[in-house]
């Protein structure tokens, strides 16, 4: 097989991957450089379809503080998030979005050339930045995306998805197995620092704000090398996804911000229901929001309920969210005149690869950032734009954690690795396996069983049925093309959300139990899978 060596290996190229790459290039001279790999193409992420925006604790907005921002996320997570955490990224946040507008990112800004702040549910003050109207993940992401093809030090790797880390029998990480789509080959790729930035998991449900890529791959990588995994029950579902007709799963985002900016939800009879649920109304929590949503969806035998957008201003609702305006219009709606459908959507997991806010993990040589990992930050439920804000502040202090490392290539390796490599050295059987038939059983599972509302019952049998899943499908570790790992990836994800959620016996923020009542306790107490010593094996 082919290999090569380098400094840093970047696996994944939204925003947390992108920042990071550039920052550790820009502090650190590395004598292999470093590797960028994404499955598809340069920028294709859940970062990139960020509407909202992203939070920003400035010191030029005297409406905000730290402590603000502090109380309104532990409040947004239901009191499991790590308070350290929290005030960190809060705290760096200034800085970090100061050298975002340094390195292109334009920021939306009113005619006297002041940055503009909206707001978002659950938040006390006006804190959230905008691009482009509401395209703020494609603003950050495109400017990242320049500055990357402008560094010399960067390698990217596209149409290549990472499948294997390499791990030695002392638990330090020191590469990682590639498969090129482009070659139809696998590579190992040696290195000191091993970055996942893989984002999310929305593709194991059937319906979600998603990008195909979401498949949960950094947390099948870093569980089966033997990382700690946490928190894997609280799977966000964002309330107001563009709901066409029950049998389309392209939920597209209806961003949070137009409720902000003062619409309504209303149910099929035309009424606004929010106010019996939650004295914030439209502005509560996420996760009470879609409980809202799903209950009136239950009521009424429907499959929607609409958002109302006619009470705001025509140019300003265009000016404001022209992606949404466009792609409303191009469905026959025109949001200033006529309701939009909408119906709850998986969109973001709180949990992951357990993290420090410099990204470090369990293992040596590994770091997690991004939305794979889980930093304690989000707690039980995550506040609204505080996920790229969450990405660039840890990118940037894991670019300065590293540049007090010794960032050496590693020329030593033991027989454990040797046995991993000699695994993707071996032919594979003539299974053959219809794997988007397989993908859409998996996502129905999850969406029925694993969805808003759980219980006991719901969630044995989604969890005999993904064993089931799992026992049919014979490629445990090397497999045969892009769409093979990820639905391989896709299982063990649905497997870790399963087993937390059965091991949660409340529930709390977005973990919602029909057999149990929400608790109030504050005590952080995180569901924590922890590999102790076992072989490297695809499940436990």
């Amino acid at each position: 097989m082919k290999y090569s060596e380098y400094s840093v290996v970047v696996v994944g190229s939204g925003a947390a991957g992108l920042y990071a790459a550039l920052k550790i290039s820009q502090q650190i001279n590395l004598p292999d450089g470093i590797l960028l790999i994404t499955k598809s193409y340069l920028g294709d992420s859940n970062s990139m379809y960020a509407q909202g925006g992203i939070v920003g604790v400035l010191h030029q907005n005297p409406d905000d503080s730290v402590e603000k921002h502090v109380i309104d996320t532990l409040n947004a997570g239901a009191g499991l998030n790590d308070r350290a955490s929290v005030e960190y990224i809060s705290q760096a946040s200034d800085e970090v979005i100061n050298d975002l507008m340094d390195s292109g990112v334009k920021f939306d800004r009113d005619t006297e050339d002041n940055l503009t702040f909206t707001l978002e549910a659950a938040h006390s003050v006006r804190r959230i930045l905008h691009s482009g109207g509401d395209a703020t993940g494609k603003g950050i992401t495109q400017a990242l995306c320049n500055d990357i093809h402008e560094d010399e030090h960067i390698v990217v790797m596209e149409d290549a998805i990472a499948v294997e880390l390499l791990v030695d029998s002392d638990k330090e990480c020191k590469g990682i197995i590639v498969y090129n789509e482009l070659t139809g080959e696998h590579e190992i790729v040696y290195t000191s620092a091993l970055v996942l930035a893989t984002g999310g998991l929305g593709q194991v449900y059937k319906y979600t704000t998603n990008p195909d890529c979401a498949t949960g791959d950094g947390i099948d990588l870093a569980y089966n090398a033997g990382a700690i995994i946490q928190d894997m029950e609280f799977v966000q579902f964002h309330p107001t996804a563009l709901a066409l007709n029950p049998e389309s799963k392209d939920r597209f985002l209806i961003s949070e911000a137009v409720r902000g900016e003062g619409a309504k939800l209303i149910n099929n009879h035309g009424d606004e229901f929010m106010k019996s649920y939650h004295d914030k109304r439209e502005l509560a929590p996420r996760d009470i929001v879609t409980r809202a949503i799903y209950s009136e969806m239950k009521k009424e035998h429907k499959f929607n309920v609409f958002l109302n957008a006619s009470m705001i201003d025509s140019v300003k609702l265009s000016k404001r969210f022209p992606t949404i305006s466009k792609r409303c219009n191009e469905n026959g709606i025109d949001i200033s005149r006529k309701p939009i459908p909408v119906a709850p959507a998986a969109h973001y997991s709180m949990g992951g690869i357990k993290a420090t806010v410099e990204g470090k993990t369990s293992i040596r040589g590994l770091y997690a950032i991004g939305e794979c990992a889980s930093t304690g930050l989000h707690g039980a439920n995550r506040l609204a734009s505080n996920s790229l804000l969450e990405c660039v502040v840890c990118a940037y202090e894991l670019a300065d954690y590293l540049s007090f490392a010794n960032l050496t290539t590693p020329k030593k390796i033991d027989d454990s690795i040797r046995s991993i490599i000699e695994i993707y050295s071996q032919p594979l059987s003539d299974a053959d396996y219809n794997i988007p038939e397989l993908k859409s059983e998996l996502k129905d599972i999850m969406w029925n069983n694993v969805g808003i509302i759980r219980s006991e019952e719901t969630l044995e049998l989604a969890k005999n049925k993904i064993n089931a899943l799992k026992k049919s499908f014979k490629r445990t570790r090397k497999c045969l093309n892009r769409e093979e790992y990820e639905y391989r990836n896709m299982l063990t994800t649905a497997s870790l959300i399963i087993e937390g959620a059965m091991q949660r016996k409340e529930s709390r923020g977005a973990h919602c139990r029909s057999d149990y009542k929400q608790t109030d306790a504050v005590a952080r107490h995180s569901n924590i899978v922890k590999n102790t010593e076992r072989e490297l094996a695809y499940v436990k």
